[in-house]
């Protein structure tokens, strides 16, 4: 095992939505873990606008045990928002991210961060024996799970599970906004990251309720459709709707010159047949999307070179033991 991949601080982050009858049973399960990990560990537990007390039962938990910090966001921003609040705050060298409803056991914490001591940079819990109604919970699941393998390729059995480990600088350029917290793995592994997955225990709703719904699948599919476009095309967004765009000019083009053949040789009446507007709006379409994509390829080149930001990722730079940084090999 390499020791440069061994980790020191650790960063557990949980968001918290009306869930005050699970606190400290999650509290009491969190600090089992925490003293058998023989690391410095620090929980975040991240208050998304709960009303039903949790604020106050939060605020005892800080006051109980200096290892815990509550963010208390001012209303309900959702789970992805909940969760980068606690990334942005998170100053251990491994961040892991945890449902306090208690379906997601910390007994797995120690599990992951083996996973990560070897080497991987996303360790990614699998709930294989998931305990879920079939038709509301585990059939979508498995529908959206096979669908967001096939778009992005990477293939997890479960994107939904919120435990997850992850390392530090995995994070910092990842900017989560929807349901963006699931697709973290897909991005990680897009920037070069190492991405694995391991069993990891689910229990019953035991408190509370549970806070997913139909709607929550459709802004799901919507986020994919996000993270394949900047997956594959944010660097090179006329690539895409260039295509699309001659494509639909060049079919314009051939179905306008059929027609004017039609015309000039053999006297057809255009003025009624649906083709001719069929040809002009694709040709219109074809110009659109062109301009779309030249318009798209200058924002992402603002968005690049404003921040001086790279359109490459490094895992890390090796010198020669005792070599000074600065200087130039030779000087």
């Amino acid at each position: 095992m390499a020791s440069e991949h061994i980790i020191g601080r650790v960063s557990i982050v949980a968001p918290v939505y009306n869930e005050v009858d699970a606190l400290w049973p999650l509290y009491e399960s969190l600090v089992k873990v925490m003293d058998k990990l023989g690391r410095p560990v620090e929980v975040i537990l991240v208050n998304d606008g709960s009303s039903d007390g949790s604020a106050e039962r939060l605020d005892e938990i800080a006051e109980k045990d200096e290892r815990f910090t509550v963010i208390h966001l001012r209303r309900n921003f959702g789970q992805t928002a909940a969760m980068a609040a606690g990334f942005d705050m998170a100053r251990g060298e491994a961040v892991i991210a945890i449902d306090a409803d208690l379906q997601n056991d910390p007994a797995d914490i120690p599990a992951m961060l083996a996973k990560l001591d070897e080497g991987y940079d996303v360790v990614s819990g699998w709930r294989k024996y998931r305990k879920d109604t079939w038709l509301t919970r585990k059939l979508p699941s498995a529908v959206a799970n096979w669908l967001i393998s096939k778009v992005t390729g990477v293939y997890l059995h479960d994107y939904g599970c919120s435990l997850k480990a992850y390392r530090a600088d995995v994070l910092k350029d990842v900017k989560l906004y929807g349901e963006m917290h699931r697709f973290i793995p897909a991005l990680a592994y897009w920037a070069g990251g190492r991405v694995t997955e391991m069993e990891v225990t689910h229990h019953p709703r035991k408190y509370g309720k549970t806070k997913y719904g139909v709607s929550r699948i459709l802004r799901v599919v919507l986020d994919l459709v996000t993270v394949k476009f900047l997956l594959t095309y944010a660097t090179r967004p006329l690539q895409v709707f260039g295509r699309w765009g001659l494509i639909s000019g060049g079919l314009g083009v051939l179905l306008g010159l059929y027609l004017t053949v039609q015309k000039l040789f053999y006297g057809a009446s255009l003025a009624n047949r649906p083709a001719l507007m069929l040809s002009v709006l694709l040709m219109l379409m074809g110009v659109q999307l062109i301009t779309m994509g030249l318009i798209a390829e200058l924002q992402a080149r603002t968005y690049y070179e404003a921040q001086d930001k790279p359109v490459y990722t490094v895992r890390y730079v090796k010198y020669k033991a005792g070599r000074m940084r600065e200087g130039f090999p030779g000087d």
